[in-house]
């Protein structure tokens, strides 16, 4: 009787378990076949990676610290393109590509054909929507690859909805790609939300509703001060230094700002001071309620990106208490927008990733009082003093015609010069390399034989595109640009510009952390495999495996 009682017992526990067993396949079965009703990318322009921890401490529980504490870091994400600027960064993590396969080698470029610099969503055949200025006229038709926002389109037969915003109109148009259904930007000159005639013939009524109710000029009713007394600001240096700039109407570079008293730049003031930021998720808000993102049966995806940090990074520096008081703001509106995530979908329904198109140096003069070697050069001046001594040497003026993206761009029409080509630019590049600050010069067609450092080689090797591309590459010192006396700015290959975050969250997202080395060209292809869909046309990137995992 024992005996038929075990064997009864043991055959029961084996169904049992292979009942459970093809249960929980099934569930896992279904879990892999569904995708996230709503993707929403945040890319926070000019943020270096190491501010998810210089003000950790003065962060909240809900916003970087919710992204890092329960979501996946990639901590060593490195732009592996050049130059690190905004276009180049939106249009790299979105395509999983680089400017030599996308075709957006700069936020402009120089054409040799028109003598005239391109922007790099210019587009003369389309008007502005929302308003009459030529700040509408943009579209993404330089762009010469497909985004992931695009390939999702295509996999849901054009049922997912895409939209861009930002206050920059290349942070909304480049990320929201080709077919987006729509891509909305800032206009300083009404203090409002645009569009253009490449998406749409009007703006919805919900963003005119926008625009009348939700003013700029509300964030313009007192002065900026800091959140938290001054006494706790202790990452950053002293308020006032002769190196940091002013926002636009006013003079002072000190703490309180007066943005009440700033009256007829104050829409374009918006955008260097944290409140951008605020207002441009309010706006993300009021796109996902109104257009019903994450809730019209296929997945949709909300391209967003916070440019404030950039405008206040170039004006005040890295290490101003500008900077670090916008990110402790930030890190609030950061919260805010996710527990909004969390009320609109459900926590583990949407996907929610974050990074930066590039980081920044500090600013000379703040390198300099540490006795750390740093400097700013003219690219103007640098390119006369080049101009004149052509002229001297070969007798042609003008010869340059422009220096964009550390590359200068050569007449070759000029008589005589295309006849003696190589011994103009053999005397260019020996010009260049007799200045203290830079390290190297050369001619960009020779790029594979130059004796470079391979990491370097490489970013140059995926950013050229000859027809857009110049002629001579020019690579500074550390710590040396192209930039202005006062506050900082970007470009180039080193970590301060080229190491970014990369976080994480939500739908099938496990916490984590990941030191190995991957690149900005790899959150499109890992998007991609997280839905099941083709990655982007042009992607050259890796899945980052264990982010599926």
């Amino acid at each position: 009787m024992k005996k038929s009682l075990s064997l009864f017992f043991m055959i029961a526990v084996i169904l049992f378990s292979d009942d459970a067993f093809a249960q929980k396949r099934a569930v896992k079965k279904k879990q892999a076949s569904e995708r996230p009703k709503l993707i929403v990318g945040l890319v926070i322009d000019q943020m270096r990676w190491d501010y998810l921890y210089r003000y950790k401490d003065q962060y909240s529980d809900e916003g970087f610290k919710r992204l890092l504490n329960e979501g996946y870091s990639c901590e060593n994400t490195l732009i592996t393109h050049l130059p690190t600027y905004t276009a180049v960064g939106h249009t790299g993590i979105y395509t999983g590509s680089f400017p030599s396969i996308h075709g957006i080698v700069g936020n402009n470029w120089f054409d040799k054909k028109t003598g005239k610099n391109i922007y790099c969503t210019d587009d003369s055949t389309v008007n502005a929507v929302g308003s009459n200025s030529a700040a509408g006229k943009m579209s993404p038709r330089n762009m010469l690859a497909g985004t992931i926002t695009d390939e999702l389109r295509l996999a849901s037969n054009f049922k997912s909805r895409v939209i861009g915003i930002s206050l920059k109109d290349r942070g909304a148009i480049l990320p929201a790609g080709h077919s987006a259904n729509a891509a909305y930007w800032y206009d300083e000159s009404i203090g409002g939300w645009i569009s253009s005639t490449y998406y749409m013939k009007a703006l919805p009524n919900w963003v005119n509703d926008f625009n009348l109710r939700q003013r700029p000029d509300s964030f313009f009713t007192q002065p900026w001060n800091t959140l938290l007394p001054m006494d706790q600001y202790t990452m950053s240096s002293k308020d006032h230094v002769s190196y940091e700039g002013a926002i636009p109407g006013e003079k002072s570079d000190t703490f309180p700002h007066r943005l009440d008293l700033i009256k007829d730049e104050k829409y374009k003031a918006l955008r260097f001071t944290p409140f951008g930021n605020a207002y441009t998720l309010n706006f993300a808000k009021a796109s996902l309620v109104n257009e019903k993102l994450g809730k019209n049966g296929a997945t949709d995806f909300l391209a967003v990106s916070l440019s404030s940090p950039d405008y206040i990074g170039h004006v005040f520096g890295p290490n101003s208490v500008e900077a670090q008081d916008n990110y402790i703001r930030l890190d609030r509106d950061l919260a805010d927008f996710l527990n909004f995530l969390d009320a609109q979908l459900g926590k583990d329904n949407y996907l929610f990733f974050l990074s930066a198109d590039h980081g920044v140096a500090h600013a000379p003069g703040f390198l300099n009082e540490n006795n750390i070697p740093a400097g700013s050069i003219s690219a103007k001046s640098l390119v006369k003093e080049l101009n004149d001594s052509l002229e001297n040497r070969f007798g042609v003026k003008k010869m340059i015609l422009k220096m964009e993206n550390s590359q200068l761009y050569i007449d070759e029409n000029i008589s005589g010069v295309s006849s003696n080509s190589s011994s103009v630019k053999e005397y260019i590049v020996g010009f260049l390399l007799k200045k203290e600050y830079m390290l190297h010069a050369f001619e960009l067609s020779k790029t594979q034989v130059v004796n470079l450092p391979y990491e370097i080689k490489r970013r140059l090797e995926n950013s050229i595109l000859p027809r857009r591309s110049g002629d001579i590459q020019v690579i500074m010192t550390s710590n040396f640009f192209d930039g202005e006396k006062t506050g900082t700015t970007h470009g180039i290959w080193n970590p301060y510009d080229a190491h970014i975050p990369l976080l994480w969250y939500g739908w099938k997202i496990n916490p984590g952390k990941l030191y190995r080395e991957v690149h900005m060209a790899d959150i499109a292809p890992t998007l991609a495999a997280l839905l099941n869909i083709q990655m982007p046309s042009g992607c050259l990137g890796n899945i980052i495996e264990e982010v599926l995992k």
